[in-house]
């Protein structure tokens, strides 16, 4: 016996909602990844990242630069009560010249990458009762989560400053306006020990 099979429309029903629902699935997972990935938290994580990253690029730069003497060359880039080449203020407002020590250093690590930063001398004085500083490079307010990186540096009797190295930290440092004095009165072996520190933050 012949038997006629009409088409199933429950089936197709079933197909078509299966089809809906995925579809839909798709769309909300697309709509939740553009939602995250907007949000505050995602900003401060990546505001986070760079500034860990810029943390890291301060530290090495500050070792690789003592090591090769080139921090202690940029101490010594003082003349007159200011740094060599520095603005009206006896500072820099950025990357300092191309005849500064750490110029190449400081473009490499910071220049390339949108990071500002800030670089101050910590050094004793009177007599070594008290701390006080002075300014390097001043690019602004550092953020609330800027990161900072220091290290110590010896500076020696016989260390010679000024623009063209012409006169010795013994003889010369307190007459000709070395911004730092001898910590022990003379100076005449260790004149003074101070501190680098750099203080790194995005644009």
């Amino acid at each position: 016996m012949f038997v006629e099979h009409f088409p199933d429309d429950r089936g197709q029903a079933h197909t078509l909602e299966a089809f809906t629902a995925a579809l839909l699935l798709v769309t909300g997972l697309i709509f939740a990844t553009q939602a995250t990935a907007v949000t505050p938290l995602s900003a401060s994580t990546s505001n986070q990242h760079v500034e860990n990253q810029a943390s890291i690029a301060a530290q090495d730069l500050l070792a690789t630069t003592e090591e090769s003497g080139d921090l202690t060359a940029a101490l010594l880039y003082y003349d007159n009560g200011s740094f060599v080449g520095g603005g009206d203020d006896g500072i820099y407002a950025g990357v300092p010249p191309e005849t500064h020590p750490l110029h190449d250093p400081l473009t490499e690590a910071f220049g390339e990458r949108q990071v500002a930063f800030d670089i101050d001398v910590y050094y004793p004085a009177d007599g070594g009762n008290r701390t006080t500083d002075v300014e390097m490079v001043d690019m602004g307010s550092p953020t609330d989560n800027a990161a900072t990186a220091s290290i110590r540096v010896a500076l020696y009797g016989d260390d010679r400053f000024g623009a063209d190295d012409q006169y010795e930290l013994a003889k010369n440092g307190s007459n000709e306006g070395y911004f730092a004095a001898p910590a022990d009165g003379t100076g005449e072996v260790l004149y003074t020990v101070v501190e680098v520190r750099i203080t790194a933050w995005q644009m």
